[in-house]
């Protein structure tokens, strides 16, 4: 996909290139909004107010990355609703240090795959992902999902929302500290590798 060429003819006002910009995001775009609000309506509506609010404004788009640009609209569309319902009453993250050491990403935090041969535990250790990605307040989450569910270097998370990359890493290091220890609680899915503390036996 030539999407500089599908940019700049959408720019120009051709809808066919701005659908297939479409096609090459929605999963992307529809997932993000669904891990930050835990709903699939809410994700289905916030999913269609970005396109709608991306074609609007592709004009004002001045190159850089789209993703970023793009994901900066369906975030603020998820504060929004987020803000709207008041759904997240959260508990503050408390700092870890003055440094902030780097806390390692759960490899599997942003395997999204849903195939008929998916177990009940892997089913089960989703639920208790999102469930832990809903108890972090939504600029934590947002943070969480941009670099380790959609795959972004800090400095285009840092263009995504529009914040400094040193908050992108701050931001980053708390959440997924809050994430591993939220689930803990739910020890017997979780793989080897990542239980705080080793099973030992009686």
């Amino acid at each position: 996909m030539d999407e500089q060429g599908l940019i700049c003819d959408a720019q120009k006002g051709d809808l066919d290139a701005f659908n297939r910009l479409v096609l090459a995001y929605q999963d992307a775009v529809y997932t993000h909004a669904y891990r930050m609000l835990g709903d699939e309506s809410a994700a289905d509506d916030a999913t269609q107010e970005t396109f709608i609010a991306a074609y609007q404004a592709i004009k004002t788009f001045r190159g850089g990355s789209f993703r970023a640009w793009l994901f900066r609209i369906v975030t603020n569309q998820c504060y929004d609703e987020l803000r709207r319902k008041q759904r997240h009453p959260t508990t503050p993250l408390e700092p870890l240090s003055s440094d902030d050491e780097e806390v390692e990403s759960p490899k599997w935090l942003g395997d999204d795959s849903n195939s008929p041969e998916e177990s009940f535990d892997q089913q089960a250790l989703r639920e208790a992902i999102q469930h832990c990605l809903n108890g972090l307040a939504p600029e934590f989450r947002s943070v969480v999902l941009l670099v380790d569910v959609q795959g972004m270097d800090y400095n285009e998370a840092a263009r995504a929302l529009g914040v400094p990359v040193g908050t992108i890493k701050s931001r980053l290091a708390r959440a997924r500290l809050r994430i591993q220890h939220c689930l803990q609680g739910f020890w017997e899915l979780l793989p080897n590798e990542f239980r705080l503390v080793d099973e030992e036996s009686p």
